[in-house]
């Protein structure tokens, strides 16, 4: 989340220095130079607006938190693997690691949708995607009774219509 806030603070300043520069070089007639620079600061609008609409998908998932878990280890559909040993939320609109965002259930019936939970003694199994392709994620939970498991399982159904599946509780 520190690093989308980050880089979108970075956008802004570069678009707001692009633009003086260009409005000072279209006053001092320099209109070739004034329109790289005009360019340039329509490219790093398009990159701010980007980068906001992804900090509010971060804002998103973190404001409505499920489970936080240290680390993650994420699965694609052709067995790709690829460990994640950063700060986990898990969200009812999907899952933010770090700066990397899964996102579900935003995009309507055809967009990406969360399709099973799987709460096993040291994990939880997130299988998530589209017609196309799909993504298992593996979370190290930390949950340690099974009171705990039972409060995520009902959250999860109650705001994703989806019913975990807990063994080796």
């Amino acid at each position: 989340m520190k690093a989308i806030r980050k880089w979108s603070n970075i956008y802004a300043l570069l678009f707001i220095i692009s633009m003086l520069i260009t409005v000072l070089l279209f006053r001092r007639s320099m209109f070739e130079i004034s329109i790289v620079f005009g360019c340039a600061a329509i490219v790093l609008l398009i990159l701010l607006i980007k980068q906001n609409q992804l900090l509010k998908s971060a804002e998103l998932i973190r404001d409505n938190c499920i489970l936080v878990v240290p680390s993650a280890v994420i699965t694609t559909e052709d067995g790709k693997e690829r460990s994640v040993a950063e700060h986990t939320v898990v969200s009812v609109f999907g899952i933010l690691m770090g700066s990397k965002l899964y996102k579900w259930g935003c995009d309507g019936v055809h967009g990406v949708r969360l399709y099973s939970v799987i709460i096993e003694k040291a994990y939880i199994c997130l299988t998530f995607g589209d017609s196309t392709e799909s993504t298992r994620v593996c979370l190290l939970h930390g949950l340690v009774d099974e009171q705990e498991v039972l409060e995520v399982k009902e959250k999860l159904w109650r705001e994703t219509a989806v019913t975990a599946k807990v063994s080796g509780w």
